[in-house]
């Protein structure tokens, strides 16, 4: 039976994309703790971005897909704790860097009924099936399937209010339950050159209660 090591582990968590920011969950610090038992069953201690996470199932279906992955794994066991609450200060180095995390910059306010995302860059499959969105810089971004599906909405004919009753649709969660993620999703995507807005910029979009 194949050796079992967390190194294993969090570098097969690494093709593991948050579902709605193109960073892993690694680097995004939402592991806390990998433990190795005697049968090769791993012990994965984690946490969530926000306790309402529409994407909860998701994620926990993802992290298990990739651990299993990992030659000689016999079963694995997520564990969900919100102590130490997740803060973006646990991102790694790199995952800062993905996101821009601390660039100062003054951004002006859009008109977000009328602001249309459209999507840039290509979509790439690796050999072990991950998905990459690169962007025209030829920065590769790994994704999963929920957010390459949010990105081919964005056709610069949609405003983002459609491109939250269509993420919604497809998740079948209420619209409430998504804008959130919706707005941090096209703020990423378009950090990462993967959306351009026609509008000035989306940070300070306000959703009408």
């Amino acid at each position: 039976m194949a050796a079992v090591t967390s190194e294993k582990v969090l570098d097969s968590l690494k093709q593991c994309m948050d579902p709605e920011i193109p960073i892993n969950i690694v680097d995004m610090g939402l592991i806390y703790g990998v433990k190795i038992r005697d049968d090769n069953k791993v012990d994965i201690k984690m946490t969530m971005t926000t306790r309402g996470c529409p994407l909860h199932d998701t994620l926990v279906n993802d992290v298990k897909r990739y651990v299993n992955k990992v030659p000689g794994v016999t079963d694995v066991n997520i564990e969900i704790v919100w102590d130490p609450p997740w803060t973006p200060e646990k991102m790694s180095d790199d995952g800062k860097k993905l996101i821009n995390y601390g660039k100062q910059q003054t951004i002006a306010p859009i008109n977000y009924e009328t602001a249309m995302p459209q999507g840039k860059g290509s979509l790439a499959k690796q050999e072990d099936g991950s998905l990459v969105l690169m962007n025209e810089n030829q920065q590769g971004f790994m994704v999963n399937q929920a957010i390459v599906d949010f990105w081919k909405l964005c056709n610069g004919q949609r405003k983002i209010t459609e491109l939250v009753d269509l993420f919604a649709q497809n998740v079948g969660l209420q619209r409430g339950q998504v804008e959130k993620e919706v707005l941090q999703l096209i703020q990423q995507l378009r950090d990462g050159g993967l959306i351009s807005i026609k509008e000035s910029d989306v940070s300070n979009v306000q959703f009408k209660k």
